[in-house]
């Protein structure tokens, strides 16, 4: 099992949790992103899976993996690709929902990551993801942003 926690850091069965949501909120809308930070000599990757219920808001779940510096942009920015897919393909294996994967790159040409998107976005694609990309949502990303901090 993949070790996800809740934002007061309880640890938390991702096919249980889902399996509940889903059970109460048939409509939840799932999204799965990954965001990563070098901080000193180590890069800390947090991948969320986050529940949108509509316009009421959004619950998420988290985790945490810490490795040496990555300094190469590139490898970071893939590795950020490989993880959203990873949860997304181990969840959806485990329980028959739909889920959108967030990245976090941008569509403005004059940002570095917008070089990633036609392979990680094809990649996903054919797996049967749909994915956003910014300007679109950014559900997913946004939550671990804000924990890679």
């Amino acid at each position: 099992m993949k070790l996800f926690k809740n934002v007061q850091g309880n640890r938390i069965d991702p096919i249980s949790h889902t399996l509940e949501i889903l059970k109460n909120y048939p409509n939840v809308q799932m999204h799965i992103g990954t965001d990563s930070q070098n901080v000193g000599k180590k890069t800390k990757y947090v991948t969320v899976i986050a529940y949108r219920f509509g316009s009421r808001g959004v619950h998420y779940i988290l985790s945490k993996k810490i490795e040496s510096v990555n300094k190469d942009i590139w490898t970071r920015l893939w590795k950020e690709a490989e993880m959203s897919i990873d949860v997304a393909e181990w969840l959806t294996h485990q329980v028959n929902v739909r889920v959108e994967i967030d990245m976090d790159y941008n569509s403005d040409e004059s940002f570095k990551s917008h070089k990633l998107i036609a392979a990680t976005k094809g990649w996903a694609n054919s797996l049967g993801y749909k994915v956003n990309v910014k300007p679109d949502n950014q559900i997913a990303t946004r939550a671990a942003d804000f924990h890679c901090k």
